[in-house]
C-alpha cells in the first residue's frame, strides 16, 4: 500500500519554497500527496516565527491530530522551520505524540512512542 503525505506550510515565501521541496523528495521517495478530505500518513508542518498566527495555526492542527494519531501510531507527524526551533520546547510540551523536529539547520529531535 502506497503512503500519502500533506506538507502544511505556515510562514514565509522561504517556507513555501522549502515546503515543495520537501514535497518533491516525498514524492520520490514513491509516497503520493494525500486527496482533499483523506487523512495522510506523514503530515509534514512547515513554520515561520515571523508570521501572524503561523504558531496558533501550527498549535490547533497539532491538537486536532492528537486524537488521530492516538487510533493510527504509524502516522508520522514533522514540525520544521523556524518557529520550531524558536518554540521546541513548547511544541513537545503541547504535542508531546511522535513526531520529529528540524530547523533551519538540523534536526532538533525525533520521538518513536
Amino acid at each position: 500500500m502506497t503512503r500519502t503525505y500533506t506538507v502544511e506550510t505556515y510562514g514565509c515565501q522561504m517556507n513555501v519554497h522549502d515546503s515543495e521541496r520537501i514535497a518533491g523528495l516525498l514524492d520520490e521517495a514513491g509516497f503520493i500527496p494525500v486527496a482533499d478530505g483523506v487523512q495522510a500518513d506523514i503530515v509534514v508542518f512547515n513554520t515561520c516565527a515571523v508570521r501572524e498566527n503561523a504558531d496558533n495555526k501550527l498549535y490547533g492542527n497539532l491538537s486536532f491530530l492528537a486524537p488521530i494519531k492516538k487510533l493510527n501510531p504509524k502516522m508520522q507527524i514533522a514540525v520544521g522551520g523556524c518557529l520550531a526551533q524558536k518554540d521546541q520546547a513548547t511544541i513537545l510540551k503541547k504535542a508531546p505524540m511522535s513526531m520529529c523536529l528540524w530547523n533551519t539547520q538540523c534536526w532538533l529531535t525525533s520521538s518513536s512512542s
